[in-house]
């Protein structure tokens, strides 16, 4: 398998939903200029997740990427670090490939990761009693770049996934995730937006388990 065969292999999204807002251009590379945009997918609960695009302007020429467009596209999950306020903070993005038709049968919102364990898991249980995991999973990309994926695990899958040790090479199917919480600025609490992968599958060293069964 070539290097970029195995790259897109190891990092794939779907997504099917609404753009919201408009596109604004962020930033050129090798005359290619990139837009940001948003795309508002449903869950199944009803509520939106609103996921970060990167968009070629190659892909927007004929197509209109006006508010409230529907929109399907392949694409993968990507990280890179941001300096604000003088702090490195890690930025996510579903980096789009292509448009194309939406498929009616299919999730539409799945991804797929293959990748290595880059931190030592995070495991706790809510006040609630409700078993939780984080986990960083590092991608690897071409030209010797990786993206950096935070992923949350649930119930069995949060305990197996506590168990991790870093460098354990994992795979990972689920959907990503938009969550809001508040940080403190000095006495101003100022809303925030985290972005992760909740894990529907793990597929590791140690085996596979599925949240489903």
């Amino acid at each position: 398998m070539n290097i970029m065969n195995e790259e897109i292999t190891s990092n794939k999204v779907y997504l099917c939903g609404h753009i919201v807002g408009e596109p604004v251009y962020s930033h050129e590379v090798w005359g290619e200029g990139f837009y940001d945009a948003s795309l508002s997918v449903k869950r199944l609960s009803g509520q939106d997740d609103i996921i970060p695009l990167t968009v070629s302007e190659r892909l927007l020429i004929g197509r209109s990427s006006a508010d409230g467009n529907a929109v399907a596209l392949n694409g993968q999950f990507r990280s890179y670090n941001k300096i604000e306020d003088g702090k490195s903070r890690l930025i996510l993005t579903v980096f789009v490939r292509e448009f194309i038709e939406a498929e009616e049968s299919r999730n539409p919102n799945t991804v797929e990761l293959h990748g290595y364990v880059c931190k030592p898991p995070i495991f706790r249980v809510t006040p609630f009693k409700r078993e939780i995991c984080d986990i960083l999973i590092a991608v690897n990309r071409a030209y010797n770049k990786s993206d950096y994926i935070p992923c949350i695990a649930w119930g069995r899958n949060a305990r197996y996934a506590g168990n991790f040790a870093v460098g354990d090479r994992v795979e990972v199917a689920g959907r990503i995730q938009s969550r809001d919480y508040q940080k403190f600025v000095g006495e101003q609490a100022v809303k925030k937006t985290a972005f992760e992968v909740s894990i529907g599958k793990i597929l590791s060293d140690n085996g596979y388990i599925d949240i489903n069964q």
